[in-house]
């Protein structure tokens, strides 16, 4: 029997080791699925031993050793059928063992080729989501369909056929290079990024938040900087993600509700996060990075970081960065961003001029926060008939029900 104690070790060794097992594995045996299988076998080896024995002092090496032994036993038998089936057949092609002692070198590169694996551009945006939470995040299917509000088959069958894809499409095992690297780098970028914003601001449910999704997009973040440090845009949004999860605790009331930024408690904000990502963002900077986009949303989080009250807040500074933001990386959300740090540094008026500009734009027909940042922009210049209609629009388009009920709050705050 597993105690409690004893589950939550293995459970929390699991999390950080899975990746590297996996990835060391992956490398040896050149099969995403076996080495899956060789490393659910030494967690359940580690399940039924470590309650009695207690956990090593090396529970990482334990697994890789565990899994080892395991492929090597079930490759033994395998070779010992396909000499047999050799008798019968010459032209049969032997089979080879693979070299199990590589697994004893630095494993560094290998979490590197998996993160860039599983991320690869022949899969879809969601296929690349499924498959890096369950390879690099050490998820099950159950959680991630639970993160994402999807059904486990839907989201077992998305990382099947990734898997089906990688392996047709022979996808090599191996870290790219020059522009390629590039490309490829701003693929893994994004996903950790859509990843921690689940997290952040989750898109539907009861719940506004999902801190364990940042938590994996952050751990995701910290080791691909230890594997890449050269590299300014994963700095950049590694300190992004650390700012922002430092509010973490100051963005939903006890029951539950949204806090918005400006009535946050700033006590509650992560001090240990915010020192982190400020670190992260001058690393960024020294490598040459602090225009490339990752970097410019970390200094706009900085702002409101380093800022001791609400009132305090240079909003000018953001809106500077924000129209930098814009000609870097332009989009209609960030536009209306730079709205909202306007309507601040220059008044409502200024900035709903920007909202209203943006309200033919096609990809925001549908984006809740374009009525809700509207309505919020009335309000303040006392057209509250015309907010409360925004602020109703906002709530019919959320999917979220905890932001659905700030809006109709929101609303019904407005006078008829």
């Amino acid at each position: 029997m597993v105690t409690t104690d004893t589950h939550h070790t293995i459970e929390a060794v699991w999390r950080i080791e899975s990746p590297r097992l996996i990835a060391a594995l992956i490398r040896v045996v050149r099969d995403i699925d076996f080495a899956e299988e060789l490393a659910q076998d030494a967690l359940v080896t580690a399940l039924e031993r470590w309650p009695s024995s207690g956990v090593p002092d090396n529970p990482g090496a334990w697994l890789m050793t565990t899994a080892k032994n395991r492929a090597i036993d079930l490759l033994r038998r395998r070779q010992l059928i396909e000499r047999k089936h050799a008798v019968l057949d010459a032209d049969y092609e032997p089979f080879v063992m693979p070299n199990f002692d590589a697994l004893d070198d630095e494993i560094g590169d290998d979490l590197l080729r998996l993160i860039f694996i599983a991320c690869h551009p022949v899969l879809s945006t969601e296929a690349q989501i499924a498959l890096t939470l369950r390879l690099l995040g050490g998820l099950t299917t159950d959680e991630i369909a639970r993160a994402f509000l999807t059904s486990e088959p839907t989201v077992a069958q998305r990382i099947v056929r990734a898997k089906r894809t990688l392996a047709e499409k022979q996808v090599p095992y191996e870290v790219p290079r020059g522009e390629e690297l590039t490309t490829r780098l701003t693929a893994v970028l994004g996903v950790i990024y859509l990843i921690f914003n689940e997290g952040y601001a989750a898109t539907a449910g009861d719940h506004w938040m999902r801190p364990a999704l940042c938590e994996d997009a952050l751990r995701l973040g910290r080791v691909l900087a230890e594997l890449t440090p050269r590299e300014p845009e994963v700095h950049g949004l590694v300190a992004l993600m650390e700012i922002q999860a430092s509010r973490t605790r100051a963005r939903t009331a006890p029951s539950g509700e949204p806090v918005l930024l400006l009535e946050q408690n700033r006590a509650l904000w992560d001090q240990l996060l915010i020192h982190r990502g400020l670190a992260a963002l001058e690393r960024a900077g020294k490598l040459g990075g602090a225009n490339a986009p990752y970097a410019l949303q970390a200094a706009i989080a900085a702002c409101h970081a380093r800022a001791v009250t609400a009132e305090a807040t240079d909003w000018s500074h953001i809106a500077t960065l924000y129209a930098t933001l814009t000609r870097v990386a332009p989009s209609p959300i960030v536009e209306l961003n730079r709205a909202v740090a306007v309507s601040m540094a220059d008044g409502p008026a200024a900035g709903l001029a920007l909202v209203d500009a943006l309200r033919d734009e096609p990809v925001l027909a549908n984006y809740h926060l374009l009525p809700a940042v509207r309505g919020d922009l009335l309000a303040k210049l006392d057209r509250e008939s015309e907010a409360r209609i925004e602020f109703e629009r906002a709530a019919s388009l959320t999917r979220n029900e905890r932001e659905r009920a700030l809006m109709l709050e929101r609303a019904n705050a407005c006078k008829r």
